[in-house]
């Protein structure tokens, strides 16, 4: 698209003409999706991300003083809304590490109060991501064999092992730190 004909949509969607934003978004959207799913490899994600970008600009589009292209312009509320939503899953991982803990220490002082034998450790396990301390727990506590806990998880023996292996490596990292 020409700067000029990019000015005249601009300039006529911003003076309520709907076509001519649909014109705009027609030209920008496939350029907009394939750099986000750049960014975040994942297409469901960028398309829901180029979805509310398209919005914003719509929205904001009396904002836009044309001193970039329409597209630049796009990119940057693109950027600023993929840094905003990778915050957002980050607080919500912290959210829920906290929402564990917290339950870890409830189920734990539970157990103390009805006289049952629940070691600290408990904590650092339920650190660790449900696929690794889901194989450590039926291998460790339940006794199932690698190839018994492949068949319950649909996975590869040689992969519990692994699991098994890594999670409790870190576990054993853990209990070095804090000593």
């Amino acid at each position: 698209m020409e700067k000029e004909e990019e000015i005249q949509l601009v300039e006529k969607a911003k003076r309520g003409d709907d076509n001519a934003f649909s014109q705009l978004y027609e030209q920008y959207y496939p350029f907009l999706y394939k750099y986000l799913l750049k960014l975040t490899l994942h297409e469901d994600l960028s398309k829901d991300l180029a979805q509310d970008t398209m919005l914003k600009c719509y929205k904001h589009l009396h904002a836009f003083n044309g001193d970039s292209k329409f597209s630049s312009w796009m990119i940057s509320i693109a950027s600023r809304a993929y840094i905003d939503s990778l915050r957002k899953k980050r607080r919500e991982n912290n959210w829920l590490q906290q929402v564990k803990t917290s339950l870890s220490r409830q189920l734990s002082w539970a157990s103390k109060t009805k006289g049952m034998e629940w070691s600290h450790h408990f904590l650092d396990f339920n650190k660790l991501e449900a696929d690794i301390r889901v194989p450590i727990l039926l291998r460790h506590y339940y006794g199932y064999s690698y190839e018994e806990i492949g068949k319950m998880l649909g996975i590869k023996a040689g992969t519990v092992k692994s699991r098994v292996h890594n999670g409790i490596k870190l576990i054993r990292k853990e209990w070095t730190e804090n000593e």
